[in-house]
């Protein structure tokens, strides 16, 4: 890695004599060896259906009941709830556990980080979880196996037991904003970073990709690791396309000595 000039204290850096604050920024790449598929890769979901993507649109998905049916469907087949954490996951809980500040930021829904014993508030989860459930009507949430028991006992599109509101997973999709307060966690995260790691991200998907541009404009050594080119590469500090579970380990380890 090539070190940047030392941030001023209070401009990103962690300040003279403090442990460095590592700041981690996971995309669907860190999950695949998980067993979970990633999106946009060339193997990717949306390259091989590009009409799965309506039935994570909002639009679609609360116009149309057979878009809801084929989602809920889907949902119960999902990888996600077979999947356990990598070496890449329990690398960076590694890390976490060895006293070096962490923060992770996820694009993943997945939960596979807490899994792996990162600290839930130290995960924030910029598109959701899926492993829980909202009402688009009055916010009422449950978990997402009470209502995989109700379509699997019969409910094709099970409505909200508070209101009889349209039900999705408590993920953020197509057409809907991220969270507010979390977005903003997130990017006071890559400002007063030390470090800041995109992993397994193609860096295409804003507002989260900015977080990068943000982490190395105040200061932050940026190392990519991803398969694919990203639109930061020529920011970043070191570019690593060998495989997440094999490189990230050696990474991080050598971020705790």
């Amino acid at each position: 890695m090539t070190e940047r000039d030392s941030a001023p204290a209070g401009d990103g850096g962690s300040g003279s004599g403090a442990a460095p604050l590592v700041a981690i920024l996971t995309g669907a790449g860190i999950s695949t060896d998980s067993g979970i598929p990633d999106y946009r890769g060339p193997q990717g979901v949306w390259r091989r259906d590009p009409e799965a993507e309506k039935l994570v649109t909002y639009a679609y998905y609360m116009a149309d009941p057979d878009i809801r049916r084929r989602s809920w469907a889907l949902r119960g087949e999902s990888p996600v709830w077979r999947a356990r954490p990598n070496t890449a996951h329990d690398a960076i809980a590694r890390l976490d556990a060895s006293g070096t500040p962490v923060r992770v930021i996820t694009q993943n829904v997945d939960g596979l980080h807490q899994a792996a014993g990162v600290p839930e508030r130290k995960v924030l989860e910029l598109h959701g979880n899926a492993r829980s459930v909202v009402c688009t009507a009055c916010g009422a949430r449950s978990t997402m196996e009470s209502a995989l028991t109700r379509v699997g006992a019969g409910e094709a599109d099970p409505a909200c037991l508070e209101c009889g509101g349209v039900l999705k997973s408590a993920t953020v999709m197509f057409g809907q904003a991220l969270d507010a307060e979390v977005l903003g966690s997130a990017a006071a995260v890559a400002r007063a970073c030390d470090v800041f790691l995109a992993v397994g991200t193609s860096l295409q998907v804003q507002p989260a990709a900015s977080l990068a541009g943000l982490a190395a404009e105040h200061g932050a050594r940026l190392v990519v690791v991803n398969a694919e080119p990203t639109p930061y590469d020529a920011l970043a500090d070191e570019v690593v396309r060998d495989p997440i579970s094999e490189s990230l380990p050696t990474l991080l380890a050598a971020l705790h000595g």
